[in-house]
């Protein structure tokens, strides 16, 4: 479940955009409408508010936590039945059959998934955190500071974080994207949907080429399903393989019964003639039939910006625009996680990251930046990561990683797959990022070290290593030279 959407780079600062005044003097006004009987809730009243329950909520009320400031202060506002947790979990292990050890909650409460404290609901009870669950927020009085959800409670806030998130891109109800069997998963419920499917389902096909689209169908193949994965692109996560490291992909989902068929577009899904409104078919533009009886839509996400329209949203990527501590253009609300344009620092540019990496460093800097005097920018490395075939039994378990950019320059390849390979990206001399497949824990380490100083390096060397192991020398020799 990972993206990245740039805008024009940042040709004038942001700083006209936003109050200039600090947070500490914006807090310390605002704090003294509040008094702290807070535990009770005898009134509306609500220190600080986090409306979201995905991963940055979770790193949030982590951060509220080691400031000392949670207990009886700090209410999170959402609309999932569950305390927040790592959502990467959802596309990968939750999907197993009951025979490979699937993931449960609540194993994978944040913050588990950064070597941190399972954050279960008794946790947030036990840290004076108020969660009301089930309930969006529906409103948004920002003169009065007040939240209404959907159940038609009132909060007043003293500060708001936003971190409502994505929702899945949807095929229209007219061409079949609401019809029975067909599934987006972006919750814990839209998981547990899929898997009631997938327990009774003998033809699958996965919708989209992407990392929703190929991590799903890896786990599909797992439960031994007919399985077809439909594209329009070239090749697999065309973001960001280069055709030739897409290849080696494809090869290997052939290998484990995936059938691709990519350049398709699809015309819509076709209902059973049985007429009990299930799927039974996905029909392509060129006229052809893929019988299907459980179809997973992977195309995409759009943020969730909901209510918050009035904050200011960026034309170019979407999502909520923020300077670099999360500041909205209104005093006092914040923007976290994949709903926050943000400048991206390192390569002067606004940026929507959808990722779980960033989820977490954009919920820790934004509470830091509330609650102390920290002014730094936040200045974010692009990190990406994927696994599949994880599965107990599969011979041949993948797992990459990305850093850096890829949107420029050229590449080179080095390495035949199996058992790894690693794809560098150069631009005038400089190395600009780098993936790896099947690395040690070592050579993963290096890769943020690399894509952060762009080191020149020898374009010519680098293409004459003979072994991944190798090319990674050259890279990490070529570090010596940066000052």
């Amino acid at each position: 479940m990972a993206a990245i959407a740039n805008s024009l780079s940042l040709k004038h600062t942001l700083a006209t955009r936003f109050p200039l005044t600090t947070t500490r003097t914006r807090l310390s006004s605002t704090s003294r409408t509040f008094h702290r009987c807070y535990a009770s809730y005898a009134n509306e009243n609500r220190e600080y508010v986090i409306v979201g329950g995905g991963n940055a909520a979770g790193y949030a009320a982590r951060t509220f936590v080691e400031h000392g400031v949670a207990d009886g202060r700090l209410c999170i506002v959402t609309k999932e039945a569950v305390a927040p947790y790592e959502r990467p979990a959802l596309t990968k292990a939750y999907l197993f059959p009951p025979d490979k050890n699937p993931a449960r909650l609540p194993g994978f409460h944040t913050c588990v998934g950064s070597g941190g404290e399972r954050q279960t609901p008794e946790w947030y009870k036990e840290k004076g955190i108020e969660t009301l669950y089930e309930d969006p927020v529906e409103n948004i009085d920002i003169e009065k500071q007040t939240l209404t959800t959907s159940s038609g409670k009132l909060l007043k806030y003293g500060s708001l974080i936003i971190a409502t998130g994505c929702t899945s891109s949807r095929f229209p109800e007219k061409i079949g994207g609401n019809l029975d069997g067909v599934h987006y998963i972006r919750d814990i419920a839209d998981a547990d949907a899929l898997v009631s499917s997938l327990e009774k389902a003998k033809k699958v096909v996965v919708v989209g080429g992407g990392y929703i689209g190929m991590e799903i169908a890896a786990a599909a193949v797992a439960w031994k399903l007919d399985t077809t994965i439909i594209f329009p692109d070239d090749h697999f996560l065309q973001r960001l393989f280069t055709p030739s490291l897409a290849r080696r992909y494809e090869e290997l989902y052939q290998k484990n019964g995936v059938k691709i068929l990519k350049g398709a577009s699809i015309k819509n899904l076709e209902a059973s003639s049985n007429g009990n409104g299930r799927v039974a078919a996905v029909k392509l533009e060129d006229g052809s039939i893929v019988e299907a009886d459980t179809v997973i839509i992977g195309i995409g996400a759009k943020p969730a910006v909901g209510p918050f329209e009035r904050l200011g949203l960026n034309t170019d990527v979407g999502g909520i625009q923020v300077d670099g501590q999360f500041r909205t253009s209104i005093p006092g609300i914040f923007a976290v996680g994949d709903v926050a344009a943000f400048p991206l620092k390192i390569y002067n540019r606004v940026a929507r990251v959808e990722h779980v990496d960033h989820a977490r460093r954009s919920a820790q800097h934004c509470v830091k930046a509330l609650l102390s005097a920290q002014t730094n920018t936040y200045d974010y490395l692009p990190y990406f990561y994927s696994r599949v075939f994880e599965y107990e039994g599969n011979t041949r378990k993948v797992w990459w990683q990305f850093f850096g950019d890829n949107a420029v320059g050229e590449t080179v390849e080095i390495g035949n797959f199996d058992p790894k390979i690693a794809t560098f990206w150069i631009e005038s001399g400089k190395l600009k990022g780098v993936l790896l497949e099947s690395g040690s824990a070592e050579e993963f380490q290096l890769l943020p070290e690399l894509a952060r100083k762009q080191p020149s390096i020898d374009k010519a060397k680098l293409e004459s290593a003979t072994s991944v192991e190798e090319a990674l020398d050259i890279a990490r020799r070529s570090l010596q030279a940066v000052v």
